[in-house]
């Protein structure tokens, strides 16, 4: 008998373009948290589909407690004990929290038992949620937490985590993995998948290394380096970012006093929101999913049509009226946080969703030229080294690292005076991730006014000129990159800036 948890063997599966396993073996032990590690489009999302049943592997085999077993469906999954937490959510939009979980649970729970079950849960792991609220109102952190949550409720013997942090704050993250080492002493076994090599060097046991679909490395992260872990995943170490010091010019956005009621009862509202971003500078803004990222975005961007006139301008110029087309024929870009439905339309090609954004290719007529639609698509994939099946795949072919690199790429390469950017290098491997910091700081560094929005204080800090942080709908004051640190911008995502002390401290800072 086996004293795997989970043994593969020979898994292969192949698609058109891409083969996307090519005869993986991996085992898992009781117990164990084990890393699954390789860039964008290595093959790991694909695997772990097909442990859970989402996906049918061309031939290997798979052994559950030294079992052969056949999934063919995530319902015989989780029967055998297996859950997910996909990087792409999975979720019913008009649903509330709960009826999401409700779906994926023993249909003898009634939905009140689940209610209450969701509430202790996240209790008790730090990870909290409104059970009552629909899913369209959630930001994707909090959405992450739904999903993290209906697994933990099912018990599982395995649990696959795939990008399970790429949206959480460092808070939430140490919270996560104290639930994970929890649930590891239990007996649980952790398929662990991430781009963050400070977290596997912390959390997991071991790691299996995957490159184009090949296992090419094992080993104990503990007794890793990051860059050692990079060489196995990449071939090599990410170039190290040259942030240089910039001389910002005038104020391209600014935001003045904005102030809006929450749209629906589970929004945040906006409270005399001022900002300025300049010429020549990235402004970073921090904070903890929910506190009104997302109503700050529907506003720059122009999705919400509430704005007053003067309380939004570009270059000088009002635009809290004008639609998110007319901000783009002004120079405003915009990557929304969610990658497929609103960064990218999921069944068009990558040609099509140039077009979301880019109208290069249209003819003073309205004429669409494919030919040059097919080309511009071709040259994000080139220069962003995006793993596609050329410009006609369509969006939801791609991993999500893989979507994310074209979406931010279709962005950067329009050559913006604005880019506002949400979560911008979310669940992309650290090569890509060095590469689109470089190109965001390239931008700064021609003129561009940069807006970035991140959960992750490591990428603001290594991003930003200058800090601010949004709780509770309200803005904190400015902080120059210089002057900022995890501590001090940790305590101001609590809201907590605006004690005499940290006033005193921004004032000196700003001086």
């Amino acid at each position: 008998m086996s004293s795997d948890r989970l043994a593969l063997k020979g898994i292969t599966k192949a698609y058109p373009s891409v083969v996307a396993n090519d005869a993986v073996n991996l085992a898992v032990k009781p117990g164990e948290i084990h890393a699954v590690l390789g860039e964008n489009g290595a093959g790991k999302s694909t695997l772990m589909k097909i442990i859970y049943g989402s996906v049918q592997a061309d031939a290997g085999s798979i052994a559950l407690d030294g079992q052969a077993v056949q999934i063919r469906n995530p319902q015989e999954a989780r029967a055998l004990g297996i859950a997910m937490v996909f990087q792409h959510f999975s979720l019913f939009e008009t649903l509330t929290v709960a009826q999401n979980v409700l779906l994926g649970l023993d249909k003898t729970f009634s939905l009140t038992q689940v209610t209450q079950s969701i509430t202790q849960k996240a209790a008790e792991y730090g990870l909290e949620i409104d059970p009552v609220r629909p899913v369209y109102t959630l930001s994707v952190g909090e959405r992450q937490r739904v999903e993290i949550i209906r697994a933990l409720l099912t018990n599982p013997k395995l649990l696959i985590l795939d990008e399970p942090t790429s949206v959480l704050t460092p808070q939430a993250v140490e919270k996560l993995f104290a639930t994970l080492r929890l649930l590891k002493n239990q007996g649980c076994s952790i398929v662990y998948i991430s781009h963050k090599l400070h977290e596997i060097r912390a959390l997991c046991d071991s790691c299996t290394v995957m490159r184009g679909g090949k296992v090419v490395a094992t080993c104990t992260p503990a007794n890793e380096t990051d860059a050692s872990l990079s060489r196995m995943m990449i071939g090599s170490e990410p170039p190290a970012l040259a942030h240089r010091a910039s001389t910002a010019g005038k104020a391209v956005l600014e935001v003045n006093n904005l102030s809006l009621p929450r749209a629906d009862v589970f929004g945040m509202d906006l409270q005399g929101i001022t900002l300025a971003v300049r010429a020549g500078e990235v402004l970073g803004i921090a904070g903890v999913s929910g506190n009104g990222q997302k109503e700050l975005m529907a506003a720059i961007s122009g999705e919400d049509e509430r704005v007053m006139q003067e309380s939004i301008c570009i270059e000088g110029l009002a635009v809290g009226r004008l639609s998110p087309a007319q901000r783009r024929s002004l120079g405003l870009h915009f990557v929304p946080e969610e990658r497929l439905g609103r960064g990218a339309v999921p069944v068009m090609s990558l040609a099509q969703n140039v077009l979301l954004t880019r109208q290069e290719a249209v003819s003073r007529a309205g004429w669409i030229s494919t030919a040059a639609l097919a080309a511009q698509a071709q040259q994000i994939i080139e220069r962003f080294k995006v793993k596609a099946g050329g410009a006609k795949a369509v969006a939801r072919s791609l991993s999500g690292g893989n979507l994310q690199k074209f979406i931010m790429g279709r962005e950067i390469s329009a050559k913006p005076k604005l880019l506002v950017v949400s979560q911008p290098t979310w669940g992309v491997d650290v090569g890509a991730a060095a590469q689109i910091h470089a190109e965001i700081l390239a931008l700064r560094d021609a003129g561009c006014a940069v807006l970035v929005v991140s959960e992750e204080l490591d990428e603001l800090m290594a991003l930003s000129d200058r800090m601010q942080v949004i709780a509770k709908g309200q803005l904190s004051p400015s902080l120059a990159r210089a002057d900022a640190s995890v501590e001090l911008i940790g305590q101001w995502m609590s809201g907590l800036w605006n004690t005499a002390s940290v006033r005193k401290e921004a004032e000196h800072a700003a001086a």
